[in-house]
């Protein structure tokens, strides 16, 4: 028993050293600082919350959504998580498509990211069904220095996912994060297309007013699953370049890193055959063009696509996503979207 005990104890001392290690040498080595976003494809809790329809998500529901596929769920989750940090899990993980803070209780505490100090930053939404962005952060490596949740001022009775703003300090350099999940397409591709010219509007107003603060030096991500395509009209108004310094000289401006992907082809949700690239990451000119501190480069977004988050697809050629649900029928799989990361770097 003795001798049991003591090895327990040398394992979690042993590991502890690691990992300390690891985080050491990844902030003086200039390791990179790992962003993800992942749409999870309604990671609802298996109770019914009357104050949102979450019906179909229940046992008794049309989706026959049990404890049993609910923990294979947060699992996969959590394997996706740590292999896209190739062992050694993100930063930060942004996500939509969540129902509460209690399934993010459950992913960080009851599968091992518990051993990652991760910390959550969740609201509940005014989404009709209950589903909200969020993310969840290691707290060793960020801290949070603030955060609100944004939602159009001049739309009434708003329905939607509210976006999450966050004031995130790493390696004493600040990152302004918006992450987003806006409205469908369902019905068609005009479907939600005035909302998300709204929302697009405040992002875009929100992200000019940190940028006017620091005259055009702010270090600014923006990401999430937009709904629509990069070269839409609605991303396009939040690229648009409304800071300018006394000279009139354009300093602010932001960069979408999706777009060589999807003028290549590539993309995160497979519809109809067709890969389309709806989950997006914007930065800030600053974030590429800086001399010290956190930076990244036009060529930083990746698609993680491992075979595991990837199946044939039934009706075209070529691989899809593996999801949880192929419309009625359970799947067993993980998401039909696939995870986009970005690494920032340190000077």
């Amino acid at each position: 028993m003795h001798i049991k005990i003591f090895i327990s104890v040398l394992a979690f001392i042993v590991t502890g050293l690691c990992q300390f290690s690891l985080e050491v040498i990844g902030q003086k080595a200039g390791f990179p600082v790992r962003f993800m976003f992942y749409n999870v494809e309604n990671l609802f809790d298996i109770y019914d919350d009357p104050l949102i329809e979450d019906d179909d998500f229940l046992p008794a529901g049309l989706m026959r959504w049990n404890s049993a596929r609910y923990y294979d769920k947060i699992n996969s989750i959590y394997k996706t998580i740590t292999a896209a940090g190739e062992w050694d899990p993100p930063a930060i993980v942004a996500f939509c498509e969540v129902e509460n803070r209690k399934v993010l209780e459950d992913l960080i505490r009851k599968t091992s990211l518990s051993g990652y100090d991760y910390d959550i930053i969740h609201e509940d939404s005014p989404d009709e069904r209950g589903i909200d962005v969020c993310l969840i952060y290691r707290k060793n490596l960020v801290s949070v220095s603030g955060y609100r949740y944004l939602v159009p001022g001049g739309v009434e009775d708003f329905s939607s996912r509210s976006v999450l703003y966050s004031r995130l300090v790493i390696l004493s350099d600040t990152i302004h994060l918006f992450v987003n999940h806006w409205p469908s397409r369902r019905g068609g591709v005009l479907a939600g297309e005035n909302l998300r010219h709204e929302i697009s509007e405040m992002v875009a107003n929100a992200s000019d007013s940190v940028n006017c603060r620091s005259r055009g030096l702010s270090k600014i991500i923006i990401l999430g699953d937009f709904n629509c395509l990069p070269d839409d009209g609605a991303v396009d108004s939040v690229l648009r370049v409304r800071y300018h310094d006394g000279n009139n000289h354009c300093e602010g401006g932001l960069i979408n890193l999706s777009r060589k992907a999807y003028h290549k082809g590539e993309g995160t949700y497979r519809y109809r055959g067709i890969w389309e690239m709806l989950d997006q990451v914007i930065v800030s000119r600053r974030l590429i063009r800086c001399d010290e501190g956190l930076y990244t480069d036009e060529n930083s977004l990746r698609i993680f696509r491992p075979d595991f988050l990837l199946k044939p697809d039934p009706s075209y050629p070529g691989m899809t996503t593996f999801s949880t649900y192929r419309g009625y029928r359970y799947q067993g799989g993980f998401s039909d979207h696939l995870p986009v990361l970005v690494d920032l770097h340190h000077h």
